[in-house]
Protein backbone atom coordinates (compact mmCIF):
# COMPACT_ATOMS: atom_id res chain seq x y z
CA UNK A 1 0.00 0.00 0.00
CA UNK A 2 0.85 3.70 -0.36
CA UNK A 3 2.48 5.28 2.17
CA UNK A 4 2.86 9.06 3.14
CA UNK A 5 3.90 10.72 6.20
CA UNK A 6 0.92 11.11 8.44
CA UNK A 7 -0.85 14.73 8.78
CA UNK A 8 -1.32 16.30 11.67
CA UNK A 9 -5.20 16.04 11.46
CA UNK A 10 -6.95 14.42 8.79
CA UNK A 11 -10.53 15.56 7.49
CA UNK A 12 -12.72 15.42 10.62
CA UNK A 13 -15.95 12.97 10.19
CA UNK A 14 -19.52 14.46 10.73
CA UNK A 15 -20.01 15.48 14.27
CA UNK A 16 -16.77 13.86 15.42
CA UNK A 17 -14.82 15.16 17.74
CA UNK A 18 -10.85 14.15 18.82
CA UNK A 19 -10.07 11.92 21.20
CA UNK A 20 -6.05 11.90 21.05
CA UNK A 21 -3.97 14.55 19.12
CA UNK A 22 -0.25 15.15 19.24
CA UNK A 23 1.56 17.30 17.81
CA UNK A 24 6.06 17.12 16.89
CA UNK A 25 5.80 14.54 19.48
CA UNK A 26 9.30 13.58 20.32
CA UNK A 27 10.93 10.70 22.68
CA UNK A 28 13.99 9.79 23.66
CA UNK A 29 16.46 7.83 25.94
CA UNK A 30 19.58 9.49 26.40
CA UNK A 31 20.81 9.46 22.55
CA UNK A 32 18.34 7.00 21.74
CA UNK A 33 15.69 8.93 19.74
CA UNK A 34 12.62 6.33 20.08
CA UNK A 35 9.87 8.85 18.13
CA UNK A 36 10.31 11.62 15.99
CA UNK A 37 7.72 14.20 15.07
CA UNK A 38 4.77 12.17 15.58
CA UNK A 39 1.83 14.46 14.85
CA UNK A 40 -1.57 12.70 14.43
CA UNK A 41 -5.38 12.55 15.05
CA UNK A 42 -7.65 10.03 16.62
CA UNK A 43 -11.25 10.83 16.14
CA UNK A 44 -14.45 9.29 18.45
CA UNK A 45 -15.64 6.46 16.33
CA UNK A 46 -12.05 5.79 14.88
CA UNK A 47 -10.91 1.97 15.40
CA UNK A 48 -6.70 2.68 14.49
CA UNK A 49 -4.39 -0.49 14.39
CA UNK A 50 -0.38 1.03 14.97
CA UNK A 51 2.08 -1.32 13.30
CA UNK A 52 5.72 -1.39 12.86
CA UNK A 53 8.98 -4.13 13.50
CA UNK A 54 10.23 -4.96 17.51
CA UNK A 55 11.73 -1.85 18.34
CA UNK A 56 9.84 1.14 16.07
CA UNK A 57 8.44 2.28 19.36
CA UNK A 58 4.83 0.92 19.36
CA UNK A 59 4.73 0.27 22.51
CA UNK A 60 6.32 3.70 23.86
CA UNK A 61 3.84 5.67 21.53
CA UNK A 62 0.84 3.89 23.20
CA UNK A 63 1.99 4.46 26.67
CA UNK A 64 2.08 8.31 25.92
CA UNK A 65 -1.41 8.16 24.19
CA UNK A 66 -2.34 6.47 27.94
CA UNK A 67 -0.46 9.04 29.97
CA UNK A 68 1.59 6.31 31.36
CA UNK A 69 5.10 7.87 29.78
CA UNK A 70 5.75 11.76 28.57
CA UNK A 71 6.72 12.94 25.50
CA UNK A 72 10.49 14.60 25.87
CA UNK A 73 9.29 16.95 23.53
CA UNK A 74 5.74 17.95 21.80
CA UNK A 75 2.34 18.17 22.65
CA UNK A 76 -0.54 15.99 23.60
CA UNK A 77 -4.45 16.27 23.67
CA UNK A 78 -6.18 13.23 25.35
CA UNK A 79 -10.28 14.24 25.47
CA UNK A 80 -9.57 17.65 25.44
CA UNK A 81 -7.12 17.47 28.94
CA UNK A 82 -3.59 18.25 28.50
CA UNK A 83 -1.78 15.84 30.85
CA UNK A 84 1.17 17.84 30.85
CA UNK A 85 -0.80 19.94 33.09
CA UNK A 86 -2.21 17.67 35.55
CA UNK A 87 -0.23 16.58 38.89
CA UNK A 88 -0.33 13.14 40.12
CA UNK A 89 -3.12 11.93 41.65
CA UNK A 90 -4.94 14.02 39.09
CA UNK A 91 -3.09 12.39 36.27
CA UNK A 92 -4.03 9.26 38.01
CA UNK A 93 -7.86 10.04 38.14
CA UNK A 94 -7.82 11.54 34.56
CA UNK A 95 -5.98 8.42 33.26
CA UNK A 96 -8.84 5.94 35.45
CA UNK A 97 -11.71 7.87 34.35
CA UNK A 98 -10.98 8.20 30.61
CA UNK A 99 -8.98 6.03 29.26
CA UNK A 100 -9.34 2.00 29.25
CA UNK A 101 -6.20 -0.96 28.72
CA UNK A 102 -6.06 -3.94 27.45
CA UNK A 103 -2.92 -5.81 27.20
CA UNK A 104 -1.71 -9.53 26.11
CA UNK A 105 -1.99 -10.36 29.65
CA UNK A 106 -5.23 -9.80 31.20
CA UNK A 107 -3.62 -8.68 34.45
CA UNK A 108 -6.22 -9.68 36.48
CA UNK A 109 -5.79 -9.33 40.59
CA UNK A 110 -5.68 -13.40 41.25
CA UNK A 111 -7.08 -13.43 44.62
CA UNK A 112 -10.51 -11.54 43.71
CA UNK A 113 -13.54 -12.79 41.47
CA UNK A 114 -14.21 -11.60 38.06
CA UNK A 115 -16.71 -9.34 39.15
CA UNK A 116 -14.46 -7.65 41.88
CA UNK A 117 -11.78 -7.20 39.21
CA UNK A 118 -14.09 -5.54 36.94
CA UNK A 119 -15.14 -3.09 39.46
CA UNK A 120 -11.25 -2.52 40.63
CA UNK A 121 -11.24 0.59 38.57
CA UNK A 122 -14.09 2.40 40.76
CA UNK A 123 -12.41 1.02 43.81
CA UNK A 124 -9.39 3.11 43.14
CA UNK A 125 -10.78 6.78 44.02
CA UNK A 126 -14.34 5.75 45.83
CA UNK A 127 -16.35 3.32 46.93
CA UNK A 128 -18.70 0.98 45.00
CA UNK A 129 -22.36 1.80 44.93
CA UNK A 130 -25.26 -0.41 43.44
CA UNK A 131 -25.12 0.98 40.19
CA UNK A 132 -21.54 0.23 39.66
CA UNK A 133 -22.37 -2.96 40.76
CA UNK A 134 -25.10 -3.44 37.94
CA UNK A 135 -23.09 -1.63 35.43
CA UNK A 136 -20.26 -4.50 35.88
CA UNK A 137 -22.87 -7.24 35.55
CA UNK A 138 -23.91 -5.62 32.75
CA UNK A 139 -20.78 -5.59 31.28
CA UNK A 140 -20.19 -9.11 32.16
CA UNK A 141 -23.04 -10.41 30.31
CA UNK A 142 -22.29 -8.28 27.22
CA UNK A 143 -18.56 -10.06 27.26
CA UNK A 144 -20.00 -13.53 27.64
CA UNK A 145 -18.90 -14.21 31.51
CA UNK A 146 -22.13 -13.82 33.50
CA UNK A 147 -21.63 -17.21 35.01
CA UNK A 148 -18.17 -16.84 35.55
CA UNK A 149 -18.68 -13.55 37.93
CA UNK A 150 -17.73 -15.37 41.37
CA UNK A 151 -14.52 -17.33 39.92
CA UNK A 152 -11.49 -16.26 40.19
CA UNK A 153 -9.22 -15.66 37.43
CA UNK A 154 -7.08 -18.91 37.81
CA UNK A 155 -10.67 -21.17 37.06
CA UNK A 156 -10.86 -18.99 33.67
CA UNK A 157 -9.22 -19.93 30.28
CA UNK A 158 -6.88 -17.39 28.39
CA UNK A 159 -9.62 -16.30 26.47
CA UNK A 160 -12.07 -15.62 29.61
CA UNK A 161 -9.55 -13.87 30.99
CA UNK A 162 -9.16 -11.31 28.07
CA UNK A 163 -12.48 -11.10 28.35
CA UNK A 164 -12.63 -9.91 31.79
CA UNK A 165 -10.03 -7.70 31.14
CA UNK A 166 -12.25 -5.99 28.26
CA UNK A 167 -15.27 -5.63 31.01
CA UNK A 168 -12.73 -3.75 33.47
CA UNK A 169 -11.26 -1.59 30.88
CA UNK A 170 -14.83 -0.72 30.01
CA UNK A 171 -15.79 0.01 33.88
CA UNK A 172 -15.66 3.49 33.37
CA UNK A 173 -16.84 4.17 30.23
CA UNK A 174 -13.10 5.69 28.88
CA UNK A 175 -13.05 7.93 26.10
CA UNK A 176 -10.53 5.48 24.37
CA UNK A 177 -9.71 1.80 24.55
CA UNK A 178 -5.77 1.32 23.88
CA UNK A 179 -4.76 -2.09 23.25
CA UNK A 180 -1.48 -4.01 23.60
CA UNK A 181 -1.48 -6.97 21.50
CA UNK A 182 -4.61 -8.19 23.10
CA UNK A 183 -4.99 -11.53 20.72
CA UNK A 184 -1.23 -12.33 20.94
CA UNK A 185 -0.70 -15.08 23.23
CA UNK A 186 -4.20 -17.08 22.02
CA UNK A 187 -5.15 -19.05 19.74
CA UNK A 188 -6.80 -18.39 16.89
CA UNK A 189 -10.33 -19.08 17.05
CA UNK A 190 -10.14 -17.22 20.72
CA UNK A 191 -8.65 -14.47 18.94
CA UNK A 192 -11.10 -14.08 16.76
CA UNK A 193 -13.39 -13.84 19.07
CA UNK A 194 -11.48 -11.82 21.08
CA UNK A 195 -10.58 -9.15 18.27
CA UNK A 196 -14.68 -9.06 17.18
CA UNK A 197 -15.58 -8.36 21.10
CA UNK A 198 -13.22 -5.57 20.88
CA UNK A 199 -14.37 -3.89 18.14
CA UNK A 200 -18.15 -4.49 18.86
CA UNK A 201 -17.44 -3.26 22.89
CA UNK A 202 -14.56 -0.48 21.80
CA UNK A 203 -15.85 1.51 19.06
CA UNK A 204 -18.75 3.86 19.68
CA UNK A 205 -19.90 7.71 18.95
CA UNK A 206 -17.96 9.12 21.87
CA UNK A 207 -14.74 6.32 22.27
CA UNK A 208 -12.14 5.57 19.99
CA UNK A 209 -10.60 2.55 19.55
CA UNK A 210 -6.59 1.96 19.47
CA UNK A 211 -4.92 -1.30 18.95
CA UNK A 212 -0.97 -2.26 18.61
CA UNK A 213 -0.66 -5.44 16.77
CA UNK A 214 1.85 -7.25 14.52
CA UNK A 215 -1.02 -9.35 12.91
CA UNK A 216 -1.93 -8.22 9.20
CA UNK A 217 -5.57 -10.12 10.37
CA UNK A 218 -5.96 -7.82 13.15
CA UNK A 219 -4.62 -4.64 11.57
CA UNK A 220 -7.07 -4.88 8.78
CA UNK A 221 -10.40 -5.04 10.91
CA UNK A 222 -9.69 -1.38 11.92
CA UNK A 223 -10.46 1.19 9.98
CA UNK A 224 -7.44 3.16 9.99
CA UNK A 225 -3.63 1.62 10.21
CA UNK A 226 -0.68 3.90 10.76
CA UNK A 227 2.93 2.39 10.60
CA UNK A 228 5.79 3.59 13.09
CA UNK A 229 8.69 3.41 11.14
CA UNK A 230 12.81 4.71 12.26
CA UNK A 231 10.83 6.67 14.96
CA UNK A 232 8.23 8.52 12.56
CA UNK A 233 4.34 8.03 12.13
CA UNK A 234 3.30 7.02 8.51
CA UNK A 235 -0.59 6.49 7.44
CA UNK A 236 -0.65 3.40 5.50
Amino acid sequence: CRIAVLPYCRIAKEDSMPIISTKNLTKTYGSLEVLRDVSLCIQAGDSVAIKGPSGSGKSTLLHILGTLDSPTSGSIQVADQDPAGLDDEALSKFRNERIGFVFQDAHLLPQFSVLENTLLPVRAFRGVHQADQEHATQLLERVGLSERASHLPSQLSGGERQRAAIARSLMMKPSVLLCDEPTGSLDTKTAEQILALLVEAGISDDRALVMITHSETVASQMQRRLVLREGQCFEA
